[in-house]
């Protein structure tokens, strides 16, 4: 199965090579990487020539936030599954990826996610909160509850199916987009009880 994994980057120079670097040392070997750039002006895209022959697309150009840079990551994935890793965040452990393809693999699920760190930002390994997720159940929106959304797996026929996100939402179009896939369109999910990423505060 192929997962492809998309980093929007704008001015991620310090951070982005452990991000890089978390990707390429996946066990899953067939991983499709993407990396849209939104016109960075520090060593952002030195730092990616650097593993250029370990990316597998390479977008850099003006757009209008985060949301839009991950959408043009959607039209151009290939893989079976999409995800998100953001550029100042890095996959719990090597084994992540392999472990997602391997619960979409023996389910029937539509999307999988799992649960999230959130780490000091000059320590990784220090913790600040857990972000202990749960299956999803009718109802649940309404009480706050959302997955993490870096741990947030969706096949590709999904976002072709029912769409990308809604860059309406400025500031919210990850939630939008989870809403819509779980409570609108009723997609098969499956909540996996492992960590998955390692994502600073502040985002």
């Amino acid at each position: 199965m192929k997962i492809s994994i998309i980093t929007a980057t704008l001015n991620s120079g310090k951070t982005l090579e452990g991000t890089i670097l978390s990707v390429i040392g996946q066990t899953h070997k067939d991983i499709e990487y993407i990396i849209a750039d939104g016109d960075s002006i520090d060593n952002t895209l030195e730092i990616v020539k650097k593993y250029s022959d370990k990316i597998s697309k390479i977008i850099s150009g003006s757009d209008k936030g985060v949301y839009e840079a991950l959408n043009k990551g959607i039209k151009l994935a290939n893989g079976d599954v999409i995800g998100f890793l953001h550029s100042n965040d890095i996959y719990y452990d090597n084994s992540v990826i392999e472990t997602i393809a391997d619960e979409f693999e023996k389910s029937n699920a539509d999307c999988i996610w799992g649960d999230l760190l959130y780490t000091a930002e000059d320590n990784l390994r220090k913790i600040i909160r857990y972000w202990k997720s749960s299956e999803y159940r009718n109802g649940l929106f309404k009480t706050g509850w959302m997955p993490p959304h870096p741990t947030f797996f969706v096949k590709k026929e999904i976002y072709e199916k029912y769409g990308m996100f809604n860059l309406d939402f400025r500031i919210a179009a990850d939630y939008e987009l989870m809403f819509r896939f779980l409570k609108k369109y009723k997609i098969k999910s499956k909540y996996v009880p492992k960590i998955f990423i390692r994502m600073r505060v502040g985002g």
